[in-house]
């Protein structure tokens, strides 16, 4: 079985802390192609907090950007995609409802995509397919 890629879930955590739940969830799954250890920032960190992101970010494989309906207006969001882009990381954007509009950090290129989450898209994303 090939290795599972190691997470980093960045979301919006006053508006979308429920489908980055879900989206640990799916890491529980017998067929799931990433492992979730839970790096998220849950307290406004003061000072240093993106030294400590930028730390959390050293053992992962891959940055996956929840993007919800304020997702643009979330700074905290913004700097984590920087400092994975800064990092070198590879990232995607994923929509968290299917049925809202989902809105791009403002740190994110202008060619990124924002991909419709299901289980099939998740994978293969996961498996490099953007």
């Amino acid at each position: 079985m090939a290795t599972k890629k190691r997470v980093f879930i960045s979301f919006d955590y006053d508006h979308d802390e429920g489908t980055k739940i879900m989206l640990a969830g799916q890491a529980r799954l017998p067929d799931s192609p990433f492992d979730f250890t839970d790096a998220s920032v849950k307290d406004h960190l003061t000072g240093d907090w993106k030294d400590k992101v930028r730390l959390r970010m050293d053992n992962i494989d891959v940055v996956v950007v929840l993007c919800g309906e304020s997702t643009d207006k979330a700074s905290g969001v913004a700097a984590e995609l920087t400092i994975a882009q800064e990092k070198d990381k590879s990232y995607f954007h994923l929509a968290a409802y299917p049925d809202k509009t989902c809105t791009k950090p403002s740190s994110a290129k202008s060619g990124d995509k924002v991909y419709k989450w299901t289980w099939d898209n998740l994978k293969a994303l996961m498996d490099g397919a953007r």
